[in-house]
């Protein structure tokens, strides 16, 4: 029972990743890219690694796995927010169908429509 809901989890977070690696090729700028890869990478990698613990059931594996996920949750929320903080800094502009800069010089307001 168990290798079966270790293998469920595996799977899942394969399926992140590889939407993940989709948002990498489809997104047309690099602030939508950097979202869905960290998004979804970071959930399909913890699914895998919960899918390894779940899987082997040893509390050598099970601390080791749990270390992983939490070091690979706080690396690459991180990573993400200073890639797009330089790349902001830097002058890559949003898309068009961007609606919304909360860096920019505009305070957060929405570029068109209702003002809230």
């Amino acid at each position: 029972m168990t290798e079966t809901v270790g293998m469920v989890l595996i799977g899942l977070g394969l399926l992140f990743d590889i939407s993940g690696c989709i948002g990498l090729i489809r997104l047309p700028d690099v602030y939508n890219r950097i979202q869905a890869s960290t998004k979804c990478v970071t959930v399909g990698t913890a699914l895998i690694l919960l899918g390894s613990i779940v899987w082997l059931s040893s509390l050598a594996g099970t601390v080791k796995g749990l270390i992983c996920i939490g070091l690979v949750m706080l690396a690459s929320s991180t990573a993400a927010h200073t890639l797009a903080r330089a790349s902001h800094r830097s002058g890559v502009k949003l898309c068009e169908g961007s609606v919304c800069d909360h860096y920019g010089d505009s305070g957060g307001q929405e570029k068109e429509g209702p003002q809230a």
